[in-house]
């Protein structure tokens, strides 16, 4: 294995030298810097992690706490892209990304906190998960730097999309074409789900618009068979309504099974719209009105903020980032007469 000091002797220069060249340290010459680099890589040296992590006391390890009860994993889009647009940032500034392990049937099974602590993680970002569980607010509450994604800790940073004013544009966007018999299959009473109802109902009551109570139904978010099933019972009411919203892009593919089964079109005979902005949604046949939202900017903030907490602890200040989404008319809200 080569080391420091095989590079030192190759360049005739001091193993102190080669250290600070290849950490980047301004106190080395470019040139030299420069030099030093391409010598250490033609010889096939790597950095020993157990040593850089003694010497800076950081692992440059960050942990990754995510939990899809839907067991979609990283194929679940929103998420999926957040992370990956987190792992970028992260990456380049020297981190490596870990998953906690929250399988219950490793023995012994650690707590989030206990699994955290034993890798040496130098930070945790947290996403799509119980965010009321014990065992989650344990980690939360511990002394390891952390930031959440789509939730806020009162005590800690956390980059949400503006999923209030989202709703409310796609529900006013709805309204302007005409749509006054608006529905709603939502996902999971969630912070995300309560503050998209409460934006749904403000616009409703904006423009004196009064829906019955069971136009509003609480599915479950990226599920097709069950936003198939609560179509199905909207479709079937005597007074079926003229739009339905859904809690997110893959759910609504679930809507558009059932009315074309009901032997109905989209958006001719009902409308439809999504949340999220996937990259299906626009290859949908018509494509579907939703709101996009602006997954790399949030994958971005969370890494630059936890890493600001990792790195200056001192004078980081916590933070709750709120990001815009974008509105995406696509073709599956018809215009109505008024």
């Amino acid at each position: 294995m080569v080391s420091m000091k095989d590079i030192a002797t190759k360049c005739n220069v001091s193993v102190a030298t080669v250290s600070k060249a290849l950490n980047d340290r301004n106190d080395v010459g470019e040139e030299t810097r420069e030099y030093i680099k391409k010598t250490a890589k033609e010889m096939g040296y790597s950095p020993n992690s157990l040593a850089r992590a003694l010497r800076t006391n950081r692992s440059y390890n960050i942990g990754v706490l995510f939990v899809d009860e839907g067991r979609s994993g990283l194929t679940h889009d929103y998420f999926a892209n957040v992370l990956d647009s987190f792992k970028a940032v992260v990456e380049d500034h020297g981190y490596d990304l870990t998953f906690i392990n929250c399988s219950k049937k490793r023995e012994p099974r650690l707590s989030y906190l206990e699994h955290s602590r034993y890798r040496g993680y130098d930070g945790v970002v947290i996403a799509c998960i119980d965010f009321s569980d014990p065992e989650v607010i344990e980690l939360a509450n511990s002394d390891i730097p952390l930031v959440t994604i789509d939730y806020m800790f009162n005590n800690h940073s956390g980059v949400v999309s503006n999923n209030y004013a989202g709703m409310m544009e796609l529900v006013r966007y709805i309204v302007s074409k005409g749509h006054r018999k608006i529905a709603y299959v939502c996902g999971e009473d969630t912070a995300v789900t309560r503050n998209r109802l409460a934006a749904f109902y403000k616009v409703l009551e904006e423009n004196n618009i009064e829906i019955p109570d069971d136009y509003v139904m609480h599915g479950a978010y990226r599920s097709i068979n069950r936003t198939e099933k609560f179509t199905d019972a909207l479709l079937d009411r005597p007074n079926r309504p003229t739009c339905i919203l859904y809690s997110d892009d893959y759910s609504a593919m679930g809507g558009i099974n059932s009315v074309r089964r009901h032997g109905l079109s989209v958006p001719e005979d009902i409308s439809i719209a999504g949340y999220d902005g996937i990259t299906l949604a626009a290859k949908l046949q018509p494509s579907l009105t939703t709101i996009k939202q602006d997954t790399q900017a949030i994958g971005e903030h969370a890494a630059i903020k936890l890493l600001n907490l990792i790195e200056h602890p001192r004078t980081e200040a916590l933070e709750q980032i709120v990001v815009d989404g974008t509105l995406v008319p696509g073709k599956s809200v018809a215009e109505i007469n008024k």
